[in-house]
């Protein structure tokens, strides 16, 4: 019977221990009592419905009591709004703190829209009051003497917190001066006077407006350094030079291959003239026999045209030079 005692009791003891887990589990009384001791107004009623959304208690309440010592006033309904919407309510808070007291114009609203926007809110405080120093990479520009000259630039920027949403970030910005340096280099006589001027380069780009539709302010634009390059217009001219020599090049070998198919061609129409003329020759012979037997030709006129070539072909040789052969020995008087 005792041991049947002592069972029970175990048993109620053990269900009202499970009682009262559950019940600080989802009624957090410690956290309830700390928020009242702070001064949030905060009912445990109210900590029990954030378990049953899934919204941590101890993040709304911690985040509250910090904006209750700074002064600033939230409600619960709007950090878990905020929370529900996948926003980070901590940073949200860090920042409106951080905002207070460096006297920053922003509201809750605000903040937690450029939250939202994926952009650290807390950062941007920072960045407001302690402007940021960004190195752009180096920009290569030409002057107008052809001198190539490579410059890198330190922008000092603080950060926009009305233009944070929907602004464009430092790439636009370090674009914007690139293009900006470009335009200042090409836009100069000589190179020298860039060299001689750095600043002129700053004074020109921060009058662009460069700022404009992005989410920082510039500040100021510091020429670092500025390197000479190539002499990128000797370098164009010689490839110009050396294109030029190629058509020309091009050209005379056009004119050569229509000289040569010329040539081919007029050896070959010459080729053809001597084979009619061969075959004309070959001819020759027939006629004079179809001469001898038509008795249009008599063998006193044979006779006479033989005579007639033969002394044509005397004097052909009396007008053409023959080429003496080194080889062969002199004869008669004209050994020495």
């Amino acid at each position: 019977m005792e041991s049947n005692l002592v069972i029970w009791l175990a048993m109620i003891a053990l269900i009202g221990i499970i009682i009262i887990a559950l019940f600080l589990r989802y009624f957090p009384v410690l956290l309830w009592i700390s928020a009242r001791a702070s001064g949030v107004k905060i009912s445990l009623w109210q900590l029990f419905l954030m378990r049953i959304r899934n919204v941590p208690p101890r993040l709304i309440t911690r985040t509250m009591v910090e904006a209750q010592k700074a002064d600033i006033p939230l409600t619960r309904d709007e950090l878990e709004a905020h929370y529900l919407a996948g926003g980070n309510v901590e940073q949200v808070v860090h920042a409106l703190v951080s905002a207070n007291k460096a006297n920053i114009d922003l509201n809750f609203n605000m903040a937690a829209a450029i939250d939202l926007a994926g952009r650290d809110v807390f950062d941007a405080v920072q960045m407001s009051v302690n402007p940021k120093v960004i190195d752009t990479p180096p920009v290569t520009a030409v002057a107008k003497d052809g001198i190539q000259l490579i410059a890198k630039a330190r922008v000092t920027v603080r950060a926009n917190i009305k233009r944070l949403v929907g602004g464009s970030g430092e790439e636009t910005i370090l674009a914007r001066v690139g293009e900006g340096i470009v335009s200042s280099i090409g836009s100069s006589e000589r190179h020298t006077v860039v060299l001689e001027n750095p600043d002129s380069i700053s004074k020109l780009v921060l009058r662009k407006g460069l700022d404009a539709g992005t989410a920082f302010e510039i500040l100021s634009i510091d020429i670092a350094d500025i390197d000479v390059g190539k002499n990128i217009g000797a370098v164009l001219q010689m490839d110009q030079a050396e294109a030029d020599k190629n058509i020309a090049q091009a050209k005379a070998e056009e004119r050569r291959a229509m000289a040569v198919a010329q040539e081919q061609e007029m050896r070959a129409l010459a080729q053809e003239a001597r084979a009619k003329v061969i075959q004309a020759e070959a001819e020759v012979p027939l006629a004079i026999a179809e001469a001898f037997r038509s008795g249009n030709l008599g063998v006193m006129d044979y006779y006479h045209l033989k005579n007639i070539q033969a002394d044509t072909t005397m004097r052909e040789s009396i007008a053409t030079p023959t080429k003496k052969d080194n080889n062969q020995p002199l004869k008669g008087n004209e050994k020495k």
